[in-house]
């Protein structure tokens, strides 16, 4: 016979058995316990109803039980499915432990039957704990926390703290709305845990007015001279996180994200909203929150995503997106971020390690960041170590004449913010425009050998200025004589021209984001240099998926051959590898000469389809 959980109650009496209890009480015994688990060896289906009873064998929907805390008692063994009825509210909550549940060919599967979702609703615990095991399929379900949960609970949570260095693999939550926790869903590994998870898909999820964080995924703490990463594997994608309001009291960590990847290596976040997060954040906290950020982490995709109005308590973050400490060989692609208290977009390394290396950001759309943290800017970038980014074909629209907080400290926050710290960054083919406000504040002037622009549209409907160190420019031909910034084999590159955008004076609304940051020139178009230049691949699409042709324009989305100004003589057709990436890639594949290995073989494999794809084989936050 399979063996059977036992609850906290009936661990005293667990070695006393039933013959006996009769010698004792010289009398029959009532209820003798029966496993809930059918001795034969499945798997098996099992069902619970408000309307059940415990003491059926819950093996349809005629025959269901009536509680979870029965439930919690079976063993669950691979293939097994345990189904709750859709539309119907369960107090209490279900644990699986090690020497349970399934596999990835015979998932132990948790899900609602009927009509609608079922709810669970802990009382102050975590509704669905998965610890130490794994092959588990959660589908279907709404998750409410109460007061208590809220602090102390998690609406799924995946731990592992086994010291095996093996991944626990085959996860899938799917469908699942989790709201009242302290965060929504959590995958992790435990500061003594050698691994994690892999193969993880995290799909059609909803998180939300929880505590910490919608969804996040977490390890043990990086060690720059042993890089190793908890889980691996991982697709989320069509998750929406919001309202994750953050802890006022906690100022010794970040709270109130939407969506934070941590110790992970081949992920991809994809189609996926982040907004309204992060308002009551703790206002001295060293720490804030983001919309959709990366840390200690390498080989991550960001693409096709939204993440929009999220705020922080403090003076530090509540952006759109991040790629934080020690991330490396990692992409940020086709995402719009617009209306953050923080940057759009921000790249930073607090820790001196070196591992914050071969990022890319391109092809995003920022609207009107920076709404609370003037310090900050549309696109950011800075910090100790941080070396080989590039920073390409990104839009970038900042009105600042009538921002509050800018002229509250008399300060505009820039289209791009580049600070100290960083060397081998590359910055070219993007739109920077402005209603007056600075285009580029550098910190230091960057010499072309540490940091390089060229072929950027420099564009402001108001007093054209950039800050270079400790001197403003009025022109870009007084910049570039001065910086020796945007020039190629001696040849003048970028431009001042207008794009035509009608984000420098529509409203920012809600779905409006992306169509107001496409140039609608009558004339010419602002071009850019051909990738050759940079010995990149920029891929096969634009912002939108259309297709690139063999000249480029400046920006996000590229237009229709026809629409171009004069060619600069610099301008040559892309390298013949965009050809072979088809139409799947998302011009993913890079040169793995210019930006390493790891971003080539990381993005390919997202081109194949083989981030946490089905039957895909096994292979605490640190923030500033």
């Amino acid at each position: 016979m399979r063996a059977v959980k036992r609850s906290r109650t009936s661990r005293a009496a667990a070695g006393v058995s039933a013959a006996a209890l009769l010698l004792l009480t010289g009398c029959d015994v009532p209820g003798v316990y029966r496993p809930a688990r059918p001795v034969t060896e499945g798997p098996f289906t099992f069902y619970v109803s408000p309307d059940g009873d415990d003491k059926n064998d819950g093996m349809s929907p005629e025959n269901p039980w009536r509680t979870l805390a029965h439930a919690n008692s079976v063993r669950f063994q691979p293939g097994d499915r345990l189904r709750l009825q859709g539309g119907a509210r369960f107090r209490g909550s279900l644990t699986l432990e090690k020497g349970e549940a399934g596999s990835a060919t015979a998932p132990v599967v948790i899900e609602s039957y009927g009509t609608g979702r079922a709810t669970i609703a802990p009382r102050g615990t975590s509704a669905i704990t998965v610890r130490n095991t794994a092959g588990v399929e959660i589908r279907n379900l709404s998750l409410v926390g109460d007061r208590k949960a809220l602090r102390e609970g998690v609406g799924v949570a995946f731990r592992n703290n086994l010291p095996s260095a093996r991944r626990l693999r085959h996860v899938r939550i799917t469908n699942v709305e989790a709201r009242g926790f302290q965060n929504g869903i959590s995958v992790g590994a435990d500061r003594d845990a050698a691994a994690g998870f892999s193969d993880v898909r995290i799909t059609d999820v909803l998180v939300h007015h929880n505590l910490d964080a919608g969804l996040t995924l977490y390890g043990p703490a990086f060690d720059v001279d042993h890089p190793a990463y908890a889980h691996e594997r991982l697709w989320i994608e069509r998750v929406k996180a919001y309202a994750n309001a953050g802890d006022p009291e906690s100022d010794d960590r970040n709270t109130g994200s939407g969506i934070t990847l941590g110790s992970v290596r081949d992920a991809r976040v994809t189609r996926s909203v982040a907004h309204d997060n992060g308002a009551k954040s703790a206002a001295d906290a060293d720490e804030g929150p983001e919309g959709v950020w990366v840390y200690d982490s390498t080989r991550v995709v960001l693409e096709h995503n939204t993440s929009y109005r999220n705020r922080t308590g403090s003076r530090v973050d509540g952006g759109g997106f991040g790629l934080d400490n020690n991330v490396s060989d990692s992409v940020m692609q086709y995402n719009l971020a617009y209306g953050n208290d923080g940057p759009g977009f921000l790249v930073y390394s607090g820790q001196p390690t070196g591992a914050h290396r071969n990022n890319i950001v391109r092809f995003n759309m920022s609207w009107d960041d920076a709404r609370k943290l003037p310090e900050y800017g549309g696109i950011v970038a800075y910090g100790t170590r941080l070396s080989n980014l590039d920073i390409y074909h990104n839009t970038v629209v900042m009105r600042t004449g009538n921002l509050a907080s800018a002229q509250a400290v008399g300060d505009r926050p820039p289209a791009l913010r580049l600070r100290d710290g960083m060397r081998g960054v590359r910055v070219h083919n993007n739109i920077f425009a402005t209603d007056g406000g600075p285009l580029v504040e550098a910190q230091s002037a960057y010499s072309p050998s540490q940091l390089r622009l060229q072929g950027n549209d420099y564009y402001s409907s108001g007093r054209w200025e950039l800050d270079w160190g400790t001197q403003r420019y009025t022109t870009l031909a007084g910049w570039r004589t001065a910086s020796r910034q945007e020039v190629l084999d001696g040849e003048p590159t970028g431009s001042d021209n207008d794009p035509c955008l009608r984000g420098l004076s529509a409203p920012v609304t809600d779905g409006a984001g992306a169509v107001n940051l496409v140039p609608r020139c009558e004339g010419a178009a602002p071009l850019g240099l051909g990738a050759g230049n940079f010995g990149v691949d920029p891929g096969p699409v634009d912002y939108f998926g259309n297709r690139l042709g063999k000249t480029l324009t400046v920006g996000a989305v590229q237009l229709p051959e026809g629409t171009f100004g004069t060619a600069h003589p610099a301008i040559v057709s892309p390298s013949p590898t965009s050809a072979a990436v088809g139409a799947e890639g998302l011009g993913l594949l890079l040169d793995p000469t210019v930006l390493g290995s790891g971003v080539s073989k990381a993005v390919e494999d997202v081109g194949r389809g083989q981030f946490a794809g089905p039957g895909a084989s096994e292979g605490p936050t640190s923030r500033h």
